[in-house]
């Protein structure tokens, strides 16, 4: 692997980085103190091609690769992990997989304003009772000749309230299983189609995360992705590469919450030094350190083979549980570095910590992760 960035991807990087700061640091505590979604600092991610990054500019993309998603989303998660987790669902569950797998009727029609940025997407597979085991699908799309008709209701779907459209995961055939399960596109402002309470969340509570209820919704023919049946394996080839955009998240909350350590532990003194001088601090900082750089290079890899048109089954699993459990781990160790001041909020670091913890469960938990792996390695 080749580990010098090219001039363009450099270039994405310190774009991300500026507009992290400039745009989304000035009222980020605010946000997630009042659960306030970042509208117009999502506005302008979608003008600078952040919402469909990997999408053929065809379709409104910008057509980049893989390591250059990664860093953007390290970058943009160092300061709001709210936004990246928009940024995330946005080019991973829903431009990715309609460019792959949706017709070219489908592809025109909605992934065109999804990855312009003129609107945003919602992926809905999570259920009340369908978390993990995501064959259990309650949701129901019967078969009416020109039409689905769409009942059940969809847990924990991030873009919830403020998508124009989302991908919906339904069981068509029960007795099929997970072959007689269908994905469909589906609009908002649909008769019978009601979007939920919004969750209060322990974190990224900037993001908008609601349940969606599905009342004898109405679903053309035309929206439903692939053949009769294919709705299983799209949601899980979607997540696949999911993972990577998670893993990513995860990766800037860890840098970002080891970047602010580092800077404290230069700056606070005790027992008349500045605490990075004493072998307590500086061993947590080394191990931070080396733990998010192993962590970059897990999604480098990951990405790089995505790139490669490689199964990332695995190294995009290895990716997510490993840099989710780096998130866990340095946010932990940076509020401990900060002391008493680790424990408000103006400091930065408890936000991450409480944000952190979200990276091990969506998108598949750490436990999910650990299946995808052993399963493969075993093969």
């Amino acid at each position: 692997m080749d580990f010098n960035l090219s001039e363009e991807q450099l270039m994405i990087q310190q774009a991300a980085r500026d507009f992290a700061q400039n745009e989304l640091l000035p009222e980020v505590i605010e946000r997630d103190r009042e659960q306030k979604f970042p509208t117009e600092q999502v506005k302008k991610m979608g003008e600078m091609g952040l919402l469909g990054m990997m999408v053929d500019p065809k379709y409104g993309g910008a057509g980049m690769d893989s390591v250059s998603y990664v860093l953007a989303m390290e970058e943009i998660a160092k300061i709001d992990a709210s936004a990246a987790v928009v940024m995330s669902v946005n080019n991973s569950l829903v431009c990715a997989g309609l460019e792959k797998f949706a017709s070219e009727e489908q592809k025109v029609k909605y992934l065109t304003p999804l990855a312009s940025g003129k609107v945003i997407g919602a992926f809905a597979l999570s259920e009340p009772e369908a978390g993990s085991d995501a064959t259990s699908q309650k949701t129901t799309a019967e078969d009416k000749g020109d039409y689905y008709l769409l009942n059940g209701i969809k847990n924990w779907i991030t873009n919830g309230g403020t998508a124009s459209y989302y991908i919906v995961i339904a069981q068509t055939d029960p007795e099929k299983k997970h072959k007689g399960i269908n994905a469909f596109i589906v609009e908002r402002g649909w008769e019978g189609f009601e979007v939920g309470v919004k969750e209060d969340k322990l974190g990224i509570r900037g993001s908008d995360t609601h349940s969606l209820i599905f009342n004898n919704v109405k679903v053309p023919k035309e929206n439903r992705i692939g053949e009769d049946g294919f709705g299983f394996n799209f949601a899980m080839a979607v997540l696949n590469g999911g993972r990577i955009g998670i893993a990513s998240q995860a990766l800037g909350i860890a840098s970002g919450a080891y970047e602010l350590a580092l800077k404290y532990a230069k700056t606070r003194k005790a027992f008349k030094t500045e605490i990075i001088n004493h072998q307590a601090i500086a061993f947590k900082l080394a191990d931070m350190a080396t733990q998010i750089t192993a962590a970059r290079m897990l999604c480098f890899k990951a990405a790089c083979e995505k790139d490669a048109g490689k199964d990332i089954s695995e190294s995009g699993a290895m990716a997510k549980l490993y840099a989710s459990q780096v998130a866990m781990d340095t946010t932990i160790e940076a509020v401990q570095i900060h002391g008493g001041y680790g424990y408000v909020k103006e400091y930065h670091v408890e936000r991450m910590m409480r944000d952190a913890k979200i990276t091990q469960i969506y998108e598949g938990t750490s436990e999910i992760q650990k299946i995808v792996i052993s399963r493969s390695i075993a093969k």
